[in-house]
Order: structure tokens, then sequence, then C-alpha cells
């Protein structure tokens, strides 16, 4: 499809913010929620190729929005944006904060229904912010991802996001140390940006099917972000993140990078432009330091920052066009709904919460700054390595780390050998070399491991 109307997607007109479903279900006057209609795809009007966010349609099934509430009074919002929030029932205080941009002509109920955040935050427990633009801000609802006047520190959309987050830590008690912000197509456009404008207050991202950060200041430019190769260096890219925030120098978020080889609405480059712009902010080189394959005909790369932890991951979709991967089910990695531009493949809130550590995990810095490529992990065991010679463990451990089996391995404390992980130094086997296998692994004397399920004292 074509993409030369992107010029015109910054059109506005004046207007409200749609009317969205409350917590029980109904708009705020009580009537039943009315679904926005739309063209059934791109194609259709003048403005369909017009951009990037690549006219994520309302096409998809709903679930139900009775969790699905308004917030208002949460600024001086100078976007002009509407803020929906999703909390689990008796969340407690002190927990991660997920904010979740939508794409273009869709809206906070789409994202809502669609993503599989609202049934990760029941399971995990953490709030969900869905913010949500309109016609009245862009002729398709999208993200002003392309405009410095909106998407910048302190400006705009981006500056109305902020508001929204401090409004909800003030509500919910949120943990302002653990919020994160995710989009899809223009949104992850949006975040992308908002990482860049606002590390020092999230601590994590993830762009599905976007761009790097600042690719287009303008409309003009937005074309050739979304189609083409852009020809700049890592460092070049690292720069646009830099001068975003002047002279704040970290901690930066991790961010994870989600693309379809197939997507022709935004150019899979542009994922490589990513990882080149990230790993450039993090000082680390653009060499993965272990791959994986996942569901999906889904290739995890990592690039690990100096101690060890990975700060950069990209996930390729072979095959997968524009859109959310997401992969409806009933086990632990499945979740959202498939539907236009949500995309049964693999789903990415599971495998970017795992990230994260929304479901508990907690990963940390080893003294390692050197990571070695591994093969992906078999899912068939072999013979377990001949132990080495190893030094004789002390009775005050170092550190204790639990996380997941590929997750131990990649930060330096295991090792992995046919398809199983074992602890460095005592060899111990902590069983298959993937991400649902979790132990406690305590740091005995120095570079010496051993499996401390049942606790790290003494």
């Amino acid at each position: 499809m074509a993409l030369t109307g992107l010029a015109r997607v910054g059109l506005t007109r004046t207007g409200a913010a749609r009317t969205a479903p409350a917590r029980d279900g109904r708009a705020r006057d009580g009537r039943a929620p009315r679904r926005r209609s739309g063209p059934g795809r791109w194609a259709g009007a003048a403005l369909a190729g017009a951009l990037l966010a690549g006219g994520l349609l309302t096409g998809a099934p709903q679930a139900s929005a009775a969790g699905l509430g308004q917030v208002t009074g949460f600024g001086t919002n100078p976007g002009n944006l509407a803020m929906y929030s999703y909390v689990p029932a008796a969340l407690p205080a002190g927990k991660p904060l997920v904010v979740a941009l939508h794409g273009c002509t869709q809206t906070a109920t789409d994202y809502y229904n669609n993503s599989g955040r609202a049934q990760l935050a029941d399971r995990w427990g953490f709030s969900v912010v869905f913010p949500q633009t309109s016609s009245s801000n862009n002729l398709l609802s999208c993200f002003s991802w392309f405009d410095s006047s909106k998407d910048t520190r302190g400006k705009g959309e981006a500056l109305s996001v902020k508001q929204m987050v401090d409004k909800a830590v003030a509500l919910y008690g949120s943990d302002p140390s653990r919020v994160y912000v995710t989009g899809l197509s223009a949104g992850a456009g949006l975040a992308a940006d908002l990482l860049a404008d606002y590390p020092d207050v999230f601590a994590g991202g993830s762009i599905a099917s976007g761009l790097p950060a600042q690719c287009a200041t303008t409309q003009s430019a937005a074309s050739g972000c979304q189609n083409s190769n852009q020809n700049l260096t890592p460092a070049q890219w690292g720069d646009k993140v830099r001068a975003s925030y002047p002279g704040y120098t970290g901690p930066w978020p991790r961010v994870a990078i989600w693309h379809g080889s197939s997507d022709s609405t935004v150019a899979p480059v542009n994922a490589t432009e990513l990882r080149d712009q990230w790993t450039n902010v993090w000082g680390i080189g653009q060499s993965a330091s272990a791959t994986q394959s996942l569901p999906g005909n889904t290739t995890l790369s990592v690039y690990n920052d100096a101690a060890g932890r990975p700060a950069v991951q990209l996930y390729s979709v072979s095959g997968m066009g524009h859109g959310l991967p997401v992969s409806p089910g009933s086990g632990t990695t499945n979740c959202g709904q498939s539907g236009a531009y949500f995309l049964n493949t693999i789903c990415s809130s599971y495998y970017t919460g795992l990230f994260w550590g929304l479901d508990g995990a907690t990963a940390s810095p080893t003294p390692s700054t050197s990571t070695s490529t591994s093969p992906a992990p078999s899912s068939s065991p072999s013979a377990s390595p001949s132990p080495s010679a190893s030094p004789s463990p002390s009775a005050s451990p170092l550190g204790c780390w639990t996380d997941n089996n590929y997750n131990q391995v990649a930060a330096g404390r295991a090792h992995q050998s046919g398809g199983y992980a074992y602890a460095n130094g005592s060899n111990q086997n902590m069983g298959l070399w993937n991400l649902f296998v979790t132990h406690t692994l305590k740091e005995t004397s120095a570079g010496y491991f051993v499996v401390a399920d049942s606790g790290c004292s003494g």
C-alpha cells in the first residue's frame, strides 16, 4: 500500500475526544458505548495510505470493557489526550505501571481488549494506563510521533502522557521506579520518543512495528522513516536520544523491539535502526550476546549491558506483517485476541513482561562484563558436561539472583549444554535452558554459583 498521504495525517479539526466506556462497560452518560465506524481496510480513502500507524483498524473481536475506566483531571493535558486505566481488583500499592499506546484508527478500548495487557495485569499484578488520541488531534487518530511540537519533553502529547503517569502513581500507589511504556505502530513511535524524552520516568519500553526515537521531526520526513533505511550510524541514532534530554547520563530504559519480517507498512529496517539506537545509548555493541528461537517463528536476539543483564532485546517474527504479535489461548505463554493488526503469532506482551520483570523475577547485575553468543536452546536434553575444577564455596554469599534459566545463562551465572542449564562453578543441573524454569542462584565465592531455591541466607 502507498504511504504517500503521510504528510496529510497531521491535519486537525476541532472537537472533543470521543467518550469511552466507564468501568461498568457503559459510557459516562449511562448509554451503551458506541463502536466507532471506519474503513474496513487502509486502501479506501485518499488518507488510507496516510500513516504509519498504519491503519490499525478496529475490526478485532471485543472483550468485556467492564474493567476499563476513564480518569479525568490528570493535568493541563497540552496534547488533548484522554486517559483510561485498568487496575486489577485489590491491587496493593508498590506495584508496576505500564502505559500502552494504541495505533492509528484504534482506541484505548481496542488495545485493552486485544493486546493481552489486562489479563497479564491480573496474573502478575500491575496497573495499565491506556492513553487515547482522537480525530480532533489527527484525522486518523494517530499519535504524533513525527511532530517535534508534540512528541518532545515537556510538550504536547509527550507531556500529557507524563502527566498520566504522575496521576496513576498518585491514585494507585504505583512504584515510580517500575514504570514502562509500550505501543503499536504510531503508538510505538510515540513510545520510542517517550523513552528518549523521559528516561528518568520509564524504566523500560517495548516498540512493536515502530520506529526509532525522533526518526522524523516533521510530517514530510515521516514517510522516509517508515519506508527506507536512513543510513545513520549507531552513534547518530544514539545522539537523537541523548539530545532529547540534554545532560541526562542514565540509567537508561531497557528496550524490547518487536517487528515482522514481512511488514510492508513500517519497513523491518526500522527494527535494526532501533537496535542500533538503543545499544549505542547503552554503550554496547550491535552483536548479540545470545539468541534463542521462540514460538511463532520468532528469533530473540539479546544485547547485554556491561554487567551481563539484557539491556536491549530484538524479537524478529518471520513472515509476520504489520501489527502486534498476540497468541490467544489459555496456556501460560498465551495472551490477547487476534484481529485486524493483532496478529496470531506469539504473545509479545508476555515475553516483554518477562524482560521487564513484571512476573516478579529479580535479575541483578553480575561482576562479569563479558558474555558470549550462545546457540538457540534445544528442548532435547543430552548428557551433562563433566564437572570442572572450581573454588570451594564460602559461607558468606556474594549475591543472590532469582531468574529463569535463559536469563541466568545470559547474565553469566550459568552455562548451557545440550539444552540444559548448569550453574557456573558448581555445575549443578538447573533443568531445561528456557524462559520457563526459574531458580535462585547464590554466588558463594567469585564465579562460583549454587542453586539456592530454599533461600540465600548464610
